[in-house]
């Protein structure tokens, strides 16, 4: 998963779709300075945002600090302590002097890249998500209800950001301060925007985002249409590591993958079990992957609405109540899974399951097949 070499910073746009459209991603995708050039800014001012840089290569290599927003912020911290980990440093979820002096190694890829949003990525139909399930189970899908969510799931950030670093819809020339994310309790509202703040932006339109990589996508092994374009809107590359374990540690609010070599090559914060219903702890096994699932809202399983509710099928998209990836657990009625609110991963509790970003349950997914273990500890 090293970042170095990959197709995205700012400018040569023309470059980047002819590139894109070779693996497959969209026209968005990154083409970073190769090894030991500098890195791209927009114009002649180089930015200063240190702690967005860490988490883009964080994220780049599989080490996932959640949402990308420039805060140091517990996800973070985790990211760094499997980064740490890996690469055989002391784990400390700070960036240390060890751990700054081992990404010298990224120095040329910045944080933050100039993209022009494509017409295609803007087009279709967004559409406000009901509370009610039985209003969501009449809608056709559960798609991304503006443009504004699309972007911040396809470069890994929230809103927010979004509109930091493009300020009055201008991509930001500086090193702007990111403000305070939102509380558990706003991220819904916050995660779907809003008409207004949707009319920011447009197709055609350049702005500023997190230099998300590692997007490179080959459809020729991807029968499945409709997951080729999940993938193309997550910004998730096809060329993922295969793993043989997973280890879900509810103290650390953590998913951590391990290849069979036993070597960690992916790590997530994750959302996992409350009160009522608690993490079950024990080894279980894979036993499949849905793409794009359906939902079958079933209330005798929900401790906080009526039995009395009927039963309801929700229909696929990202903001299903179980995301863009169910992956299906040996212990009935339990999954690792997506959400529609990324902001909430590790601050609020769950219905048992362990809950990721879109973005890092479908790397997930790449990586596990059935029969992978999954361990959960305490």
């Amino acid at each position: 998963m090293d970042p170095a070499g990959e197709s995205g910073a700012d400018g040569n746009q023309e470059v980047v779709q002819s590139q894109s459209a070779a693996n497959g991603a969209d026209a968005m995708a990154s083409r970073d300075p190769r090894s030991g050039e500098p890195a791209q800014q927009q114009g002649a001012v180089r930015e200063q945002r240190p702690v967005m840089h860490i988490q883009v290569v964080l994220d780049r290599l599989g080490f996932s600090p959640g949402v990308i927003n420039g805060e140091v912020n517990e996800a973070t911290r985790n990211a760094l302590r499997a980064f740490q980990e890996a690469n055989g440093l002391p784990v400390t979820g700070t960036a240390d002097q060890a751990t700054r002096a081992r990404f010298a190694r990224w120095s040329s890829i910045a944080p933050t890249r100039v993209v022009t949003i494509p017409t295609e990525f803007a087009s279709g139909s967004f559409q406000p998500v009901p509370d009610a399930p039985a209003a969501k189970a009449r809608m056709e899908r559960l798609g991304y209800s503006s443009l504004q969510e699309k972007l911040a799931e396809r470069f890994h950030t929230t809103p927010e950001t979004l509109r930091m670093l493009n300020p009055g819809g201008e991509p930001a020339r500086g090193g702007d301060q990111v403000p305070a994310s939102p509380k558990p309790s706003e991220a819904k509202a916050t995660s779907a925007g809003s008409e207004s703040s949707n009319m920011t932006f447009r197709a055609g339109q350049q702005i500023r985002v997190p230099n998300v990589g590692h997007d490179a996508i080959d459809p020729s092994g991807i029968d499945d249409k409709d997951w080729l374009t999940t993938l193309r809107n997550l910004g998730v590359g096809t060329d993922q590591p295969k793993v043989e374990r997973v280890v879900v540690s509810k103290s650390k609010g953590t998913l951590k993958a391990y290849d069979g070599a036993g070597k960690l090559v992916a790590s997530y914060t994750a959302t996992m079990g409350s009160e009522h219903d608690p993490l079950p702890l024990g080894e279980w096994q894979i036993k499949g992957i849905a793409r794009n699932p359906t939902f079958q809202y079933d209330p005798e399983l929900f401790w906080d609405v009526p039995d009395s509710d009927p039963k309801q099928t929700l229909p696929p998209g990202p903001n299903n109540p179980v995301g863009v990836v169910w992956i299906d657990l040996s212990k009935e009625h339990y999954g690792i899974h997506g959400t529609p609110a990324p902001q909430t991963i590790g601050q609020t509790e769950s219905h048992g399951c362990v809950r990721l970003t879109n973005w890092d349950a479908a790397r997930l997914a790449q990586m596990v097949r059935p029969g992978t273990v999954a361990v959960f500890e305490a």
